[in-house]
């Protein structure tokens, strides 16, 4: 498939993009600067772009078979609620449908599922603007009309693929990590441009 990254060079991103090449698909990393996209590969093509700026976006989502959102801005807000109605409407524009776009464990309805470290600690204050980003971000994406899918991730590690992970689970299930590894979050995402299990469904994620 064609498919565009916005978000390329973010944690996750960069996982997307290397798994996406060898998985055949024709990828278009969006980055704020080229530069920083340092794989080369003749399947890849690179724009550079701000992702707050909606022309920028437009021309990205030209002629893709679906779009992936993987935007992260530390712990600052409105990168991710904005960026992601920027490409929302783009893709209206350019009549492409399929969207994949990584939220957070906690977001919507997930956040019975997490712990009082993450409820009051985590995006109680360190990462509060970051998590109350995902709200709007979710709601642009569920009200969108497109055919998407919300993935929502536990806390980031650095481990390898495992593969074996909970997935679409309910958030008052007990016992979870609340970890998962970025390799297995990119995984998961790819799936889900030929999986349709979670077509306009969140997907709770977590080992």
């Amino acid at each position: 498939m064609k498919i565009v990254v916005f978000g390329a060079t973010g944690t996750v991103g960069r996982h997307i993009v290397d798994r996406a090449l060898l998985q055949g698909h024709e990828v278009t990393a969006f980055a704020r600067k080229a530069a920083a996209v340092t794989l080369s590969h003749p399947r890849l093509s690179v724009i550079e772009g701000d992702v707050m700026l909606a022309g920028d976006v437009l021309c990205a989502v030209a002629g893709q078979d679906a779009v992936i959102v993987a935007l992260g801005a530390g712990r600052n807000g409105t990168v991710r609620s904005v960026g992601t109605k920027h490409v929302v409407d783009a893709m209206k524009r350019q009549g492409v449908q399929r969207l994949i776009v990584q939220s957070t464990l906690g977001a919507g309805d997930s956040r019975p599922a997490l712990n009082f470290f993450w409820k009051r600690i985590m995006f109680g204050l360190l990462l509060r603007p970051a998590y109350a980003d995902h709200q709007p971000q979710e709601e642009i994406v569920t009200a969108s009309g497109l055919e998407w899918t919300l993935v929502r991730p536990s806390a980031f590690t650095d481990g390898p693929a495992t593969n074996k992970y909970h997935h679409g689970f309910a958030p008052t299930i007990k016992g979870l990590a609340l970890k998962i590894s970025r390799a297995d979050v990119a995984g998961f995402v790819l799936r889900q441009l030929t999986d349709l299990t979670y077509l306009g469904r969140a997907a709770n994620l977590s080992y």
